[in-house]
């Protein structure tokens, strides 16, 4: 297996030594601002779904087409974007993506008919996601390894308040007439706000560019970061600023290929599957859990407040993972997250009393979301700076496609099966998405990344 080069691996451990300080903070804020409002667009469609029934007169398998379409596009969206951001940088990437995401949510307001919105939503997608695979991949690269997993969190509790968002203007907003879903929508396009922080707050990545071998303008990045966190930059002289013959040759543009090669093909295959089990099972919780609460005798009024409620639990859970994710090995704390959702899931798909729904569905969303940060920072440790963007986008979007075909299992499943074994199916799908890290994955928790993308094999200890 390849070794980092000696410039890359000072570059990364000078920002591994910095202090948590303003500049950090900033970063988090700019790109988990950019998430929150990304995902009230993504998630509003779950709060719309019931009323578009009743104004277009869509049935089940319509829904689950809009849904499905849109599943598409995020997987179009992570691969192209996590491609790009290895060739042409994180910073622009991320910038060009939240600008096709806007305009696409834009098509989303204007919508007529079944099939505009369903264009829409797959270049709103597109363009989601292929920013949201890049503002992981450049937090984890700017972050000390220490609190690498503390401040991931924190982003995704800043972005998981998108979900209340979406559910509280889906229960104010959606009853109140045909422009009402149109109107909550259209909260995703407060996002390009922070687009324009990025623009100011955020730097290239110092470890991008050292791994196309701009280790001078790595450099002076990476120094000006220590300026403003307080720290000392070293001794003149002390850190390569350019390639040199110890540092072997600039690697070549990434590739599709690169993620099956014999190097990376097990990491890139234990990553999918994460991907894969975990955000099946949480997006379908989220995406249908208001339809069949609906279709099992609930008014539209009480399933959206109902909705609204559990979606609010969201960011607690992101916010209890915070004081774990980099207190013990991540894969280990992620496998118990995912045998205590899967006990949840039992639960509520066996009551039906508005109350018990009510405290199981919250105590779901709390415990998906707590997974969520684990997932999201381990699948950006485990590739190499050349391929993390490609690797963590591309996997993210494989599990994408799994979702073209959810939506109609789900639907396919409730009608066959009923009501509770949906939930029994997510049930299953959770252990499986937090038994596939421990089992098979390397450990990454507390290491720098240039150690934690080099190991020779994965170890369980």
């Amino acid at each position: 297996m390849t070794t980092a080069a000696p410039a890359a691996v000072a570059l990364g451990a000078r920002l591994d030594r910095l202090p948590v300080s303003a500049f950090h903070r900033r970063l988090v804020l700019a790109l988990a601002g950019m998430i929150l409002f990304e995902w009230v667009e993504t998630y509003s469609f779950a709060f719309v779904a019931p009323a578009l029934r009743t104004h277009w007169d869509l049935s089940l398998s319509g829904i689950a087409a809009i849904a499905g379409v849109a599943s598409f596009g995020a997987f179009a969206g992570g691969i192209l974007g996590g491609r790009l951001a290895d060739r042409a940088g994180r910073r622009r990437t991320m910038l060009v993506f939240v600008s096709v995401y806007c305009a696409a949510t834009l098509l989303c307001v204007l919508a007529q008919n079944p099939w505009q919105l369903m264009a829409a939503r797959f270049v709103t997608h597109f363009g989601a996601q292929g920013m949201a695979v890049v503002a992981i991949v450049v937090l984890t690269e700017f972050v000390p390894a220490a609190h690498r997993g503390r401040l991931q969190t924190y982003k995704v509790v800043i972005g998981s308040l998108g979900i209340p968002v979406a559910g509280w203007a889906g229960y104010l907003l959606v009853p109140q007439g045909d422009w009402g879903w149109r109107a909550v929508f259209a909260l995703g396009l407060f996002g390009g706000v922070f687009a324009w922080l990025i623009r100011r707050w955020v730097p290239e990545s110092p470890r991008w560019l050292a791994a196309r071998g701009e280790y001078a303008r790595a450099d002076a990045i990476v120094t000006a970061i220590e300026r403003q966190c307080g720290a000392r930059a070293p001794e003149a002289g002390s850190a390569p600023a350019a390639a040199g013959p110890a540092d072997g040759p600039v690697l070549a543009p990434p590739n599709v290929r690169d993620l099956l090669d014999g190097a990376h093909r097990r990491t890139f295959l234990v990553v999918s599957a994460m991907w894969t089990a975990g955000l099946l099972t949480y997006s379908a919780f989220q995406t249908w859990t208001p339809t069949l609460l609906a279709e099992n005798g609930l008014e539209l009024d009480d399933t959206l407040l109902m909705s609204a409620v559990l979606a609010t639990a969201s960011p607690l859970g992101a916010l209890l993972s915070a004081p774990l994710i980099d207190r013990w090995d991540r894969r280990v704390t992620q496998f118990a997250l995912g045998i205590l959702s899967a006990l949840a899931l039992i639960l509520f798909s066996l009551v039906r009393a508005p109350a018990a729904v009510l405290v199981l569905g919250c105590l779901v969303n709390v415990l998906f979301q707590m997974t969520m940060p684990f997932l999201q920072v381990y699948s950006a440790e485990v590739f190499p700076t050349r391929i993390r963007a490609l690797g963590s986008g591309t996997a993210n979007a494989l599990s994408r496609v799994a979702n073209l075909a959810a939506p109609a299992l789900i639907a396919a499943l409730y009608a066959g099966l009923g009501y509770t074994a949906v939930f029994l199916a997510l049930a299953c799908l959770a252990v499986v998405a937090g038994g596939i890290a421990v089992t098979l994955g390397p450990r990454t928790t507390g290491l720098s990344l240039e150690t934690a993308t080099h190991q020779e094999r994965p170890t369980r200890d």
